[in-house]
């Protein structure tokens, strides 16, 4: 294997490492003596310091390749291959001048080479948030597509990292209640061929060119001017932006495959310097465990070994927060392509202390055998809760759907399940409801308004004859496909939409929202804008009094979680026999296991809280269509609940009872504040979620 560099301003050079060890090829580059002067006489490592300098663009040819010598100018192919450590990520023309000539482009038209960094950075008062994982509401957005079309952020800083770290949006989030930012993926990433051909490009980015350069093209102009330093030094200043702010910030990471595709497209960096080393293979061809055409393979050492020394690398040097993993499973199949709770990737990455003390979030599943992992993953991760999603979406729109329809709707069981964090489905993995990331949607598939106002999916804008993303999609668009033209309809969506953000929020676990749902964003019914970047896939910040509504709700809701939490100990959540909780049927006695079960029976009580807390929250849900009256706990239950008791000759009415706090029907506002005694009753408005305080 050839290295060839060029230092800035000089011309291109050529060295053949000449050994081997490992799979790796190595040797030692002599500096010239004017540099190693220098070296000797700097306060810098002069290890280091020897290194190619800063600005430095280099990479990586197969020996047996014929690479074009100065002076011969016959046009030869060679292929030029990237570092896969490399910190810098320079997109170039053909180099005519230059002794190498390599016609062949990627969707960008280019070609790329590695370059060399300089990673010092003033972090001064730079702290880590580090939000515990009970306190936690993640915010998933992309960095484009949050700030592109934001009034109130400068034109130039819109649509960048910089834009993000702009006050605009960081008071923004701070108001809202959220406390860590998860951004779609940020490594440098391509577009495939299809799209380009398309006119379109991949806007989510989950097609990794890079594990170690930021994306270059979510840079103002300004950084991109200056390189890979300038792109690296504006990622940095948006984390410190952030930390300055409170939030954390954790990435979204695509270690499952790269962008090189299939066996048959082009070489970048990984297969040109060892195919099979680094992609699994079976009977002679890609093992296609993802979906992309490659899988690289965690059973290679090698390959575990990048993949750390990547989250080392961000974790150290960008100062970033957590990670999500994106198809997680694939990261953790041996070397018979079976997932394994104890693969040693899932192990180092917990054990190290970096990484280990980052949020590590899992996706549970790609698209292999034993692919669907939810609650698998080991102690010391999180995983995101489809099956939250889903019991979440079925009670509150194919449900309601049912019963419009004539029907009963399903049972409380399902949803019951999920408002306690889905502890039957991690407790076997030794984790508790903490290790839930519950969500009710996120970047793939319908936006929350979508879910509520389309029944089938409209991707026709991705070119693909609506071939693409998920038929299965658990919505319901209450009467009218797309833009409502009654005023019920659109009351009715805004209600479902209520009740869908106060069920995530209220629930045991980690909530987490995707961006613009806070206020009712749409993709006008697509469910796959993975290449659109463009309004479609862009936030929309102009608000209508309907969006702006729900905005104030889910600010409402997130400002009731985080007051709960505060009056809970630190190690609320820890352990699941430290969290009470009581079920009561609307007529104040607990629940029976029939009526758990029993068609139609949609309204129950949830009393929750930890059994030394200081604050006791009584929810209301009633998913069925009409009014139902409910009578709250009597006082013995209440004193049960909250581990009090009240000597016979005391007076009881010192127990008041409870304090109506919030409720998604909006009829009941003006009589927040409202004291109930313990024994009294209230009404639960149909379809509705109503939330009270134990006092």
């Amino acid at each position: 294997m050839d290295l060839i560099w060029a230092e800035p301003g000089q011309s291109w050079q050529r060295h053949t490492l000449r050994h081997l060890s490992g799979g790796i090829h190595f040797d030692l580059i002599h500096v010239s003596p004017d540099r190693a002067l220098a070296a000797a006489n700097s306060d810098r490592d002069p290890y280091v310091f020897m290194a190619l300098p800063p600005g430095t663009r280099y990479g990586f040819i197969p020996s047996s390749s014929t690479m074009l010598r100065e002076g011969n100018r016959t046009p030869e192919t060679e292929q030029i291959l990237l570092d896969p450590h490399g910190l810098g990520l320079e997109r170039v023309g053909r180099p005519d001048h230059l002794p190498i000539h390599d016609p062949r482009t990627d969707a960008y038209g280019t070609r790329y080479v590695s370059s060399v960094v300089d990673e010092r950075f003033d972090w001064d008062g730079d702290v880590h948030p580090d939000i515990p994982w009970r306190d936690t509401v993640i915010y998933e957005a992309h960095v484009k597509g949050l700030t592109i079309q934001h009034p109130e952020i400068p034109e130039d800083l819109r649509g960048t990292y910089a834009g993000l770290a702009h006050p605009v949006m960081t008071d923004y989030l701070k108001s809202l209640g959220v406390t860590t930012v998860e951004l779609l993926p940020i490594h440098a990433h391509l577009d495939e061929a299809h799209l380009t051909e398309n006119g379109l490009s991949n806007y989510w980015g989950y097609n990794t060119l890079s594990y170690f350069a930021p994306h270059a093209a979510y840079a103002t102009p300004q950084a991109r001017a200056r390189g890979s330093q300038g792109v690296l030094e504006e990622v940095k200043a948006t984390v410190k932006a952030l930390h300055a702010a409170g939030l954390e910030v954790v990435l979204d990471v695509v270690y499952n495959h790269t962008a090189e595709g299939g066996a048959t497209e082009q070489a970048y960096c990984w297969r040109g310097l060892g195919d099979q080393q680094w992609y699994r293979h079976h009977d002679g061809h890609y093992l296609d465990m993802t979906g992309c055409g490659n899988t690289l393979d965690f059973a290679n050492p090698n390959v575990v070994r990048m993949a750390l020394d990547s989250l080392r690398y961000w974790v150290r040097q960008l100062h970033v927060d957590g990670f999500r993993f994106d198809l997680a499973p694939a990261l953790a199949r041996d070397a018979s392509h079976h997932f394994t709770a104890r693969h040693p990737f899932l192990v180092a990455a917990n054990a190290d202390p970096a990484i280990g003390a980052s949020k590590l979030i899992a996706e549970p599943w790609d698209v292999g055998m034993g692919g669907w992992q939810t609650g698998n993953f080991p102690p010391g991760w999180a995983d995101w809760n489809d099956s939250y999603r889903d019991t979440v979406r079925d009670f509150w729109l194919t449900d309601q759907r049912a019963i419009a329809s004539g029907g009963t709707g399903g049972s409380l069981s399902r949803l019951a399940d999920a408002l306690a964090g889905s502890n039957s489905r991690f407790a076997a993995s030794g984790r508790t409801p903490l290790a839930a990331v519950n969500f009710v949607t996120a970047h793939d598939g319908f936006t929350l308004y979508d879910l509520t106002a389309y029944d089938q999916k409209h991707n026709q804008a991705n070119r693909e004859d609506n071939r693409d993303g998920t038929n299965d999609n658990h919505s319901w668009n209450h009467g009218e496909e797309g833009p409502a033209g009654t005023a019920s309809v659109r009351a009715a969506r805004a209600r479902t939409a209520r009740n869908m953000m106060a069920t995530l929020l209220l629930s045991q676990g980690t909530p987490m929202i995707t961006a613009g749902d806070e206020f009712l964003r749409s993709q006008g019914g697509n469910n796959n804008a993975y290449c659109q970047d463009s309004p479609i896939g862009w936030v929309n910040w102009s608000m209508t009094p309907a969006d702006r509504a729900m905005l104030s709700c889910t600010r409402e809701l997130l400002k009731l979680r985080r007051r709960f939490m505060n009056a809970q100990p630190d190690d609320y959540m820890h352990r699941v026999q430290d969290v009470r909780m009581d079920w009561f049927s609307p007529n104040g006695t607990p629940m029976q296991p029939d009526e758990w079960q029993a068609a139609g029976f949609r309204t129950v009580q949830m009393a929750v809280g930890a059994r030394s807390g200081t604050a006791k929250g009584m929810v209301l849900v009633n998913g069925g269509p009409n009014d139902v009256e409910v009578r709250l706990p009597d006082q013995d239950s209440v004193e049960a609940f909250t581990g009090t008791e009240t000597p016979d000759d005391a007076d009881r009415s010192v127990l008041t009872g409870f304090e109506l706090l919030f409720s998604t029907d909006a009829a009941l506002r003006p009589f927040y504040g409202t004291a109930i005694p313990a024994g009294g009753s209230t009404v639960a408005p149909a379809m509705s979620v109503t939330v009270l305080h134990l006092v």
